[in-house]
């Protein structure tokens, strides 16, 4: 059989699909250009709503703003009442008649400083009685600097406030040196009956003073624990041979730091604290004519009387850093406002900042420490080998002793050497202050007098022990060290939320990467509730303490707990750049609507431009935390408010208004169009103090920026 035949192809059934095809195709792009004119024609109507309401938002802005500045005037009744304060406490002070010096006027301070001076007869518990009065001399110093706006005090005053900060607090390490020196002077008096040498610990809330004198001279020594504070050491066998006094003397306050701040050119830092009370900042000192100098690597503890550096080379050229953070506290005018964003825009822009320089010129080298990355924490540990002077010989009924005019000498040690070439060092346990939190592994770092800087270089093999709170290492020579910490861990915040419980009360929660901290406002107190870490309350000794803002901020600092972004955070921290203007109004407009309405953090605040912050509102006037069905949306610019249709949970950044909302000159208007007249009762009636607190709360720790 030959092929089949092929079947002729059906045209018919050919030509009808195409043509379904078509049909579709027309259909689909009839129903496309459909939805694009629908679209079209409700973006037109949306621009036209939009239109209409940027021209009733021009309309009443005069209006909205003047009525808000009515509002603003409580921040002038803060700042009065606040200059009204301290001319009372000075006025109290002058009739107190108790003996003690005002900081701020240059005959009463020069007196005491003078005649504490010229006493060398003292001992250490004398010279600790002493310290009380130097450390609060300093607290009122630090907190006139933070808190007083140009009107009360000028650049000038100023810069004699901290040069006085640094003279009174290296006064007082003279002194130490002195009651060091006549305490050497009678070392065989206190000769222990077990080991023949001596040993002390004298401490109080301020300061640990730990010492060791060698005067048995015995090759069998190896090491020794102050059992009172937890330090110890283990010297190399040439120097347990040898008539040598190990001093360790641990202050809270740092007066190294500084010289580094001012050598770098760079704005002064916040001083750390001096004490533990936690009821103020408190300042940092070093005395003109009494500087720590280096002899081959090594630190004198006392020099003769003729200095290099005077006073005057050590003042600093600017003020507080953070002092600049917080704008003076308040403004007077719409200028005064754009003023105060002006210097947090200065603070956000130098991320780009070069690398500084060492004292030789050259890229700084790994091993010194740059200030604004890490800080020292927990105080200052002057770690020397001193000489030990002639002691007292009994003479028949006598008591005679060689006197050397020579002041307080180091013993000239340098590092032996081993068979195998390696250096044995000095090593060295310091038991960590219990009322400081570190987070990770301190750093142990040496202060360099020469270069006025702190170096990583000599210090080796250290161990950290979380549980037991020590750290021991290895030193080539005999240093004043300190244990330093990252300046910027706890930054950025994961979440902040502010929410008001009573009248002129509030709660403040802020999520940091380490801890949950939790603030308690009450009129113009701060207090802080609780900080945990690792779900365990924390910081005990400054828990539930009522302290000004300042000073809250203060302790948290000392702690270890910087919630508290610096000018040059910027550099450490990656952070969204936002306008200075915009968050310094958002500020202060949230003080002013913090007693009747909730404030939180907003993942979208991220996403938003520069000159925009959003956050979560949500009107609340009864306790506890706002739900999370609760809470709105807005974008806040230097120019408007608007109420976000814009979710939590929503998938992309939209600054689509919600439906029935209008632009707003202030958040006032836009919380007050939707809000209770309890809620805007309250408002109204909320205390200058309060607010005043809230917006320096929110200021230092800077949420719109920082999270």
């Amino acid at each position: 059989m030959g092929p089949k035949p092929k079947k002729k192809s059906d045209g018919k059934s050919g030509k009808s699909k195409k043509g379904k095809e078509a049909r579709r195709r027309a259909e689909a792009q009839l129903r496309a250009e459909q939805e694009e004119a629908e679209r079209l024609e409700k973006e037109r109507l949306y621009q036209e709503h939009l239109a209409k309401l940027e021209a009733k938002y021009q309309e009443g802005r005069e209006t909205e703003l003047a009525e808000l500045n009515s509002l603003e005037q409580k921040f002038l009744s803060a700042q009065q009442w606040k200059m009204d304060y301290r001319e009372q406490a000075k006025w109290e002070h002058y009739l107190s008649c108790d003996g003690t010096p005002d900081p701020t006027v240059p005959r009463e301070i020069n007196t005491f400083v003078s005649l504490w001076r010229d006493d060398h007869d003292e001992d250490i518990q004398h010279v600790m009685g002493k310290e009380e009065v130097v450390l609060n001399l300093i607290e009122k110093l630090e907190f006139l600097l933070l808190e007083a706006s140009p009107d009360e005090i000028t650049e000038e005053q100023r810069d004699q406030y901290q040069e006085l900060i640094l003279q009174l607090q290296d006064l007082l390490h003279q002194k130490y040196n002195q009651a060091t020196q006549n305490l050497l002077k009678r070392a065989s008096m206190y000769e222990d009956s077990e080991t023949g040498n001596m040993h002390t610990v004298i401490k109080d809330k301020n300061t640990t003073f730990c010492i060791w004198v060698n005067l048995k001279k015995k090759a069998s020594f190896e090491s020794f624990v102050f059992q009172e504070a937890g330090h110890g050491f283990v010297l190399p066998t040439s120097l347990a041979l040898l008539s040598v006094a190990v001093r360790v003397l641990h202050t809270p306050y740092d007066h190294l730091s500084p010289l580094w701040v001012q050598c770098q050119g760079l704005p002064r830092q916040e001083a750390s604290g001096s004490r533990d009370s936690a009821e103020h900042p408190q300042g940092t000192a070093q005395e003109p004519g009494e500087e720590e100098e280096e002899e081959e690597g090594r630190e004198e503890p006392s020099v003769p009387p003729a200095e290099e550096t005077s006073s005057k080379e050590r003042k600093s050229s600017a003020s507080l850093n953070e002092n600049s953070n917080n704008t003076d506290d308040i403004k007077e005018t719409e200028e005064e406002t754009e003023k105060n964003s002006d210097m947090l825009d200065e603070l956000s822009q130098e991320g780009d900042a070069p690398l500084q320089e060492a004292p030789g010129g050259g890229a700084e080298a790994p091993e010194v420490v740059d200030l604004q990355q890490l800080l020292p924490l927990g105080g200052v540990y002057h770690i020397q080998a001193l000489q030990l002077p002639p002691q007292a010989r009994d003479v028949g009924d006598w008591s005679v002793v060689e006197l050397l005019d020579v002041g307080l000498e180091v013993y000239p040690y340098s590092p032996e050497v081993a068979e195998d070439g390696t250096q044995a060092p000095v090593q060295i346990t310091l038991r960590l202050p219990d009322n400081v939190i570190y987070f990770q592994v301190p750093v142990v770092a040496r202060w360099d007098p020469a270069g006025q800087q702190w170096r990583t270089d000599g210090i080796s093999n250290t161990t950290y022990e979380a549980e037991e709170k020590s750290i021991t290492f290895g030193m080539g020579a005999f240093y004043t060290v300190a244990l330093l910490q990252d300046a910027h861990l706890n930054l950025p915040y994961q979440a902040w939320e502010w929410h008001p419980t009573a009248v002129d009360e509030g709660l403040f929660t802020v999520t940091a990467v380490f801890a949950t901290i939790q603030i308690q406002i009450k009129d113009n107190q701060c207090m802080l509730s609780s900080v945990v870490v690792e779900e365990e309350e924390v910081l005990s000794h400054i828990t539930g303490k009522w302290m000004s803002p300042f000073g809250l901020r203060a302790a948290l600092k000392r702690a270890g707990v910087n919630i508290f972004p610096a000018e040059y955070s910027p550099e450490y921290v990656p952070v969204p750049t936002k306008a200075a203007l915009a968050e310094v109004k958002a500020y202060e407009q949230m003080a002013l609507l913090a007693a009747a309405f909730a404030f939180a953090h907003s993942k979208w605040n991220g996403e938003a431009g520069p000159g925009q912050v959003v956050f979560k509102v949500s009107e609340h006037l009864t306790a506890g935390s706002a739900q999370d069905n609760d809470w709105s949306l807005y974008m806040f610019s230097d120019e408007k408010v608007q109420n976000l249709k814009l979710t939590e949970t929503s998938e992309a950044f939209s600054e689509e208004l919600e439906e029935g909302s209008e632009f707003h000159s202030t958040l006032y208007h836009m919380l007050k169009d939707s809000a209770s007249s309890e809620a805007m009762d309250k408002v109204e009636r909320a205390g200058f103090k309060f607010i005043d607190s809230v917006y320096q709360l929110l200021l230092a720790t800077r949420v719109l920026a920082y999270s």
